[in-house]
């Protein structure tokens, strides 16, 4: 079975910890461990949030006084894929020794028009308090919103078009290649509808629809996305709150999950199933493989014909 892992920013830096690399390296056995427990039978392409980190070497860049102005995202996008990329490469070499592996720089485009342009709702970075967040964004210019544990800095979010490298993923797992791509869902372009020639835009793309459409490129059997909660859950974080454990996309939907946080998994999950009809999951990372398995994680399967 073909698989496309999304794993969370979070499987490399947990909220609250610091943004050391040695606290990075550690959580990725955590990673390494999931992961090698479904490529030993199944063909495997990764990808990876970069929320934290790429929300650290803004701040890094904005502070250095050797700078005429702070690197733009696309390029911080494309460092945080050659780091978090070379840490994965790295640990999964260790427990997968006899396994081909390659992290690949990878490209998506958008579109120049995309409304999330003017409309900011991806998260990056650590949270502040309203007070650091408000002086931040005075300073440096950002556009600050509130997450569920306090502030932090929001970017725009366009729609994934296109995986530019989509073809070499492709040949590389026909090799038996374990694929690390598209980390923080691509490096953001946008190409010239006249010359085709590309250029980096402010962004970041979300990861997990990346996920879904390079899931669907890839013709893969499986999208499992990765992040810090067991399921899906209605209501989250209230005494009403219900984990969802089967789910067609028209239900997950329904659900009406927040743009900010499930609301973006849930609806890469529903476009996977809608339009390859595969199957799709979300769950914890240490369960990846009771979740490919049926036995954890939230289910998304196609709509069931009435009889």
């Amino acid at each position: 079975m073909r698989i496309v892992i999304a794993l969370g920013g979070n499987a490399l830096l947990h909220r609250g910890e610091r943004p050391d690399a040695d606290v990075q390296k550690a959580n990725i056995d955590r990673v390494a461990t999931a992961v090698a427990s479904l490529a030993r039978d199944h063909e495997i392409v990764i990808t990876h949030g970069n929320g934290p980190q790429i929300g650290l070497l803004a701040v890094e860049s904005a502070a250095d006084p050797a700078l005429s102005a702070p690197y733009p995202l696309d390029l911080l996008g494309a460092q945080t894929q050659g780091m978090i990329g070379s840490l994965l490469a790295r640990t999964l070499h260790d427990v997968l020794p006899a396994q081909r592996i390659a992290a690949l720089v990878t490209h998506t485009v958008v579109r120049a028009d995309d409304p999330a342009f003017k409309r900011p709702t991806k998260f990056v970075g650590q949270v502040y308090s309203y007070s650091q967040a408000k002086t931040l964004a005075r300073r440096l210019r950002w556009r600050i919103g509130q997450d569920t544990t306090g502030w932090r800095r929001v970017v725009a979010s366009p729609t994934p078009e296109r995986i530019l490298e989509a073809g070499t993923i492709h040949d590389l797992l026909s090799l038996g290649t374990l694929v690390i791509c598209a980390g923080g869902g691509g490096v953001p372009v946008i190409a010239d509808p006249a010359t085709g020639a590309l250029s980096g835009t402010e962004a970041v793309i979300d990861k997990d629809l990346t996920a879904a459409l390079l899931a669907e490129d890839l013709k893969a059997d499986f999208l499992l996305i990765l992040t810090d909660v067991p399921n899906v859950y209605t209501d989250f974080g209230t005494p009403r709150q219900r984990p969802v454990l089967d789910a067609t996309p028209a239900e997950l939907r329904r659900a009406g999950f927040a743009e900010g946080s499930m609301g973006p998994k849930a609806e890469a999950a529903a476009r996977f199933v809608e339009r390859t009809g595969g199957i799709a999951a979300i769950g914890a990372l240490d369960a990846a493989y009771e979740i490919v398995h049926g036995r954890s994680g939230t289910l998304v399967r196609p709509e069931i014909p009435a009889a």
